[in-house]
C-alpha cells in the first residue's frame, strides 16, 4: 500500500498522462485507493510514473492492473514496461495466476483500456497480454437530453408506485441489489454520489445509482416482476438530472448492455470503446 504522499504523487502523473480523463485523474486515484474491505491493491509510484494493481475479492488467482500513467516527460525510457512487470510481480506475491487489464468492480477506473489509449495498448500486447472482450460506454450530453419525469411520476404514482433518493433507505438499497444482482452492485449502491428507487407498498422495484465510479451512471436494475412498468427511465432521468445539478455537462454511462434503451431514453450515444486484455502468470 501506499501512503498520502505517494497518492498525491500518483494523482500528479495520472493528471498530467490521462489526456481523456484529466480532470476526474486525481478522484480516480483516491478512488481505487478506497475498495471494498476486502480487497487487497498498492500503487507502485516512481520515476514520473505510477501503477496501481489490485486482487479480486472473487477469485484469488485473478488480478488487475486498475491504472498505469507515466508522465510525457518520462516515456521513452521503458518505464511503462518496468511498472507493468514490478505490478504482475506483487500480484505474484498475492497469489495472481493471471493478470488483466480490466477493470475489477465494484471499484475500477475504466472497463479495460480505452482504444484511443493506442501506447497503453501497444504496451499491453508487446507484453504478451491478449485481446479478450470489447466494452463501451454511452455519453449523455446533459445540457441537450429531455430529463423530465413529471408525467412519468403521476402515470406511476396512479399505479401505487414511488420514487424516491435513497437518504436513510441506501441499506435497503443495497440488499435489493444483493438479492437480485450482486454483491458489488450492492457495494455501488452504498458508495454512490446520488441513489435513487421506485418502490411500491414497501417493496423496492427497481434502483439507479451515480458516482460510485466518479462522474460515470451506473448501476441500474429493476426487479423482473416490475419490468414494463417504465421505471428505468424514470431512475435515469433523475440521476443525470442530479449530475447536470452537479455542474457535469455530460455523463459517462458506464458498462453498457442495452444501447437502445439509453439512445431512447435520453439519447445517449455510444462513444468511449475499451480493449480488455489478459496475460496468465508464470
Amino acid at each position: 500500500m501506499s501512503g498520502a504522499a505517494d497518492l498525491a504523487e500518483a494523482a500528479g502523473i495520472a493528471g498530467a498522462a490521462l489526456t481523456l480523463d484529466a480532470p476526474e485523474a486525481a478522484a480516480l486515484v483516491g478512488h481505487l485507493s478506497r475498495p471494498p474491505g476486502d480487497r487487497r491493491w498498492t500503487a507502485l509510484v516512481g520515476g514520473g510514473g505510477v501503477v496501481m494493481a489490485s486482487m479480486s475479492a472473487k477469485d484469488p488467482e485473478l488480478g488487475h492492473i486498475d491504472l498505469l500513467a507515466v508522465h510525457p516527460a518520462a516515456r521513452g525510457r521503458g518505464r511503462g514496461r518496468e511498472l507493468v512487470r514490478a505490478a504482475e510481480e506483487w500480484l505474484r506475491g498475492q497469489g495472481a495466476r493471471q493478470a488483466r487489464f480490466a477493470g475489477n468492480p465494484p471499484c475500477y477506473a475504466w472497463p479495460g483500456i480505452d482504444v484511443r489509449y493506442t501506447a497503453a495498448a501497444c504496451l499491453a500486447e508487446s507484453l504478451g497480454y491478449e485481446r479478450y472482450h470489447v466494452a463501451w460506454n454511452m455519453t449523455a450530453d446533459l445540457g441537450a437530453a429531455d430529463l423530465s419525469v413529471s408525467d412519468d411520476l403521476a402515470r406511476l404514482e396512479r399505479a401505487g408506485v414511488t420514487v424516491r433518493a435513497a437518504g436513510g433507505d441506501r441499506a435497503r438499497v443495497a440488499a435489493f441489489a444483493e438479492e437480485h444482482w450482486n454483491e458489488r452492485w450492492a457495494w455501488e449502491a452504498v458508495t454512490a454520489t446520488g441513489l435513487h428507487y421506485a418502490e411500491r407498498d414497501g417493496r423496492i422495484l427497481g434502483f439507479a445509482a451515480w458516482g460510485s465510479r466518479p462522474s460515470w451512471f451506473g448501476p441500474m436494475g429493476t426487479a423482473p416482476d416490475a419490468r414494463g412498468l417504465g421505471l428505468g427511465r424514470v431512475l435515469l432521468r433523475r440521476c443525470l438530472a442530479e449530475q447536470r445539478a452537479a455542474g457535469q455537462s455530460t455523463a459517462q454511462i458506464g458498462w453498457v448492455g442495452p444501447l437502445r434503451f439509453y439512445s431512447r431514453a435520453v439519447g445517449a450515444r455510444a462513444e468511449r470503446v475499451f480493449w480488455l486484455y489478459r496475460r496468465d502468470l508464470a
